[in-house]
């Protein structure tokens, strides 16, 4: 990891109106918790029924659209990136410092409001509240590689990445069961289910694929996402 790097990325993507998004989607989580706590909607049924539809299956894909494709694809767009590959820095180094960078962000704004917003719910209960952050965290961390990837390979990455979230993984992945298999949020309710003893979370997708696809998919993106860097910066294309 490149300190100076991270810095930069830090000020890019927290100095810029992504940030009102960034804090909109989780305060909307809370919110939406709170309110079903004083409207005394708060059991474990709908715990985990926040979770899975907003937590996991928008607020989550969502941050890491803004937070995967805004650690470069603004940079290569305006062609500042080409400034930054001019110094002594590996292009791997960069990428890898850039997904670290949108995997905290993803910690800080995907995790904590997940854990905090089942917590109001139903304090400790079944380890729900747990469960549901251990499985965001993983979750995100394979969506920030895999949103990087997205943003150093096209300029149509926020675009690509929005149908992704909201069409394969929302309307695609709870239409037809097959395609469960392949998609981040449900590995992450399967890491959630191995947490949480709750009768209420139910997960189609085994551990055993689950966490090789994980890995596979987080390794992958950045790895490629480092080789496409270096191309880019020995033939200037865009």
């Amino acid at each position: 990891m490149n300190t100076v790097v991270a810095g930069i990325t830090y000020r890019s993507l927290l100095g810029r109106r992504r940030i009102i998004l960034l804090l909109l989607l989780p305060l909307t989580l809370i919110g939406l918790a709170v309110l079903l706590r004083l409207l005394d909607g708060a059991d474990q049924r709908s715990a985990v029924i926040l979770m899975q539809k907003f937590a996991v299956g928008a607020v989550l894909p969502l941050l890491g659209v803004i937070a995967g494709t805004g650690v470069i694809a603004p940079e290569i767009d305006d062609g500042t990136v080409i400034h930054l590959m001019s110094k002594p820095i590996s292009r791997p180094v960069i990428v890898q410092t850039k997904f670290l960078v949108a995997a905290s962000i993803m910690a800080l704004f995907s995790v904590v409001p997940t854990y905090l917003a089942a917590w109001i719910l139903v304090r400790d209960e079944d380890g729900i509240a747990a469960g549901f952050a251990l499985g965001a965290l993983v979750a995100g961390i394979a969506y920030a590689a895999l949103f990087l990837f997205l943003g150093v390979v096209t300029k149509h990455a926020v675009t690509i990445g929005v149908i992704y979230a909201l069409v394969w993984e929302v309307v695609v992945g709870n239409l037809i069961p097959g395609a469960r298999k392949f998609s981040i949020q449900q590995w992450s309710q399967t890491i959630a289910d191995q947490i949480s003893d709750s009768p209420f979370l139910k997960t189609d997708v085994t551990l055993g694929f689950a966490v090789p696809a994980l890995v596979i998919v987080t390794v992958g993106a950045v790895f490629w996402a480092g080789r496409r860097l270096r191309v880019f910066a020995l033939t200037g294309d865009e």
